[in-house]
């Protein structure tokens, strides 16, 4: 059976520590400790003296002083790392976290866990070929050496790498070692571990190159990890759930998270707000607990990244540089059916493609799959028809030789709107107004990766308000816009008076707009 050995760096909130510590052994784990040399020794003192009595808990040989991007956290680790090793002669699998960290699933579930397969969990992405640096820096971090710390002495760092650069003073990478980039929280069996610290006393020169690369904590392991160990032994994930904002920023964890959290694909996760008091005492009582069911739905991200949007939708009127185009032409009919469920604006267009002959197109703007002409190429991507959208829509005025054109929009499209109601063209805007059943809200957060086959009821429920009120909230949006022609066609309403909308939107007789306001099953699900 599984025992791990935590490898903890912290530098900060001693009673934090200790909790964390007793928590995480109280089930016969164990966990070595480096403090950061820059916090004060009576808070190191401290956690010593609290954990003095307790064999599973030891401490790093020495004490550094650690500085984000520096070598030295790779140190303070390896020595945490070595004391873990020699200290915990049965640990079988060394985790590595932070004091942000808690585990967010019971120790009989990670332990079986770790016992599935024989694998070392650790994110190791070639460091040339993967988008892993989003930004900044990618070679400069290793051909050239960075001695100096970024943060506190920015004039050094920078004056050192201006320095070196004009000089030309580049350096080789080590020609036997592929490097490769990943999180700093990796879990890695013991024969791994023993094989990294091995290493480390055969390749001074190795050692030597991180020793003085920018953020070598994101390099050295994930490096040596798949150096060392035969690619189908690797796992190329992290066990610790973490999120990050648009801006780079950590994103923080409290009370009210303590579902979502249980629910992901992670034996941990990082980083717990200090204040969240009670989730931090829920899960300390989660990780001793004996047979605890958890339902894995792994929505976190897409849920985060879905919330998150909602407070900073803004509005953008002026065009974009490729749209300074001529206008579609003051001649031309441009009909929008806006419809928040597809298949319904789909069926309506389907019948008015019976009753007129005024073109149809559905949701070029969504669907990548939407039939188009040829039209050159500018149709072939999603990407191309939202950069070029005017021209794309003038060719398939072109195309069809007609002066009138119909095409369907999802509501959350509003930029979208907004170019073309404005335009000197002739605009009209059907919206079509359903009602959302919970059957159907729960497939559309499966369908946009909101919730899974497996997201817990209790998670659903608590979701649903949410993507209700966006719907809500999108079509307010519209009406704020204050378009001419704005039309709605209702679901609630009868169907002599949705014939009297869809009349004044396709300009056509009363008799065949009631004859499609009358379509089978239009807004069934």
């Amino acid at each position: 059976m599984a025992k791990i050995a935590f490898i903890l760096l912290c530098h900060k909130d001693p009673d934090a520590i200790i909790k964390q510590a007793q928590s995480l052994t109280a089930v016969g784990d164990y966990m070595s400790i480096h403090f950061d040399g820059r916090a004060p020794q009576a808070a190191y003192d401290r956690i010593r003296k609290a954990l003095d009595g307790n064999t599973n808990v030891t401490f790093a040989r020495k004490r550094i002083k650690c500085g984000w991007g520096e070598w030295s956290l790779v140190q303070a680790t390896l020595l945490a790392v070595e004391a873990a090793a020699e200290d915990f002669p049965r640990a079988t699998h060394f985790y590595m976290l932070s004091g942000d960290c808690m585990a967010i699933k019971s120790a009989e579930y990670a332990h079986d866990f770790l016992d599935r397969r024989e694998v070392d969990y650790v994110e190791s992405f070639d460091y040339f070929k993967s988008d892993w640096i989003k930004t900044g820096w990618k070679e400069e971090r290793l051909i050239y050496r960075h001695w100096f710390n970024e943060r506190t002495q920015k004039r050094r760092f920078y004056g050192m790498f201006a320095l070196q650069k004009r000089l030309g003073l580049t350096r080789q990478i080590p020609g036997d070692i592929e490097v490769m980039i990943g999180s700093q929280w990796w879990c890695l069996r013991r024969r791994t571990i023993e094989w990294i610290l091995d290493f480390c006393k055969r390749r001074p020169d190795v050692m030597a190159f991180f020793k003085t690369t920018w953020i070598p904590d994101e390099t050295f392991f994930q490096t040596l990890v798949r150096h060392l160990v035969p690619g189908n032994e690797i796992e190329s994930r992290t066990l610790t759930f973490l999120m990050f904002s648009d801006y780079g920023m950590p994103i923080t964890f409290y009370n009210d998270h303590y579902d979502l959290l249980l629910s992901q694909d992670f034996l941990f996760a990082r980083k717990i707000s200090p204040e969240a008091r009670e989730l931090k005492r829920r899960l300390g009582v989660l990780y001793s607990s004996e047979g605890a069911r958890f339902q894995i739905s792994n929505e976190g991200r897409s849920l985060y990244k879905f919330l998150a949007g909602k407070g900073r939708i803004g509005r953008r009127f002026a065009p974009r540089f490729w749209e300074t185009e001529s206008s579609l032409g003051r001649e031309r009919e441009l009909l929008i059916v806006v419809c928040k469920k597809w298949h319904v604006a789909k069926r309506l267009l389907e019948r008015i493609r019976q009753m007129t002959n005024i073109p149809c197109i559905e949701y070029l703007f969504n669907e990548e799959s939407c039939h188009l002409p040829d039209l050159g190429g500018i149709q072939s991507t999603m990407g191309k028809r939202h950069r070029h959208r005017r021209a794309l829509m003038r060719m398939l005025f072109d195309y069809y030789e007609s002066d009138r054109l119909i095409v369907c929009m999802d509501p959350a499209n509003l930029d979208l709107l907004e170019d073309f109601c404005r335009d000197r063209s002739v605009s009209r805007l059907l919206e079509v107004e359903c009602q959302f059943s919970e059957a159907y809200l729960i497939g559309h957060a499966m369908r946009v990766g909101l919730a899974g086959d497996r997201t817990p009821k209790e998670t659903l429920n608590r979701l649903m308000p949410t993507i209700r009120n966006d719907m809500v909230h999108e079509s307010d949006r519209i009406r704020d816009a204050d378009f001419d022609n704005h039309l709605r066609m209702r679901e609630s309403d009868s169907p002599e008076v949705n014939a009297r909308v869809v009349a004044e939107f396709l300009s056509i007789s009363s008799d065949k707009a009631l004859d499609i306001s009358r379509t089978d099953y239009l807004f069934a699900d």
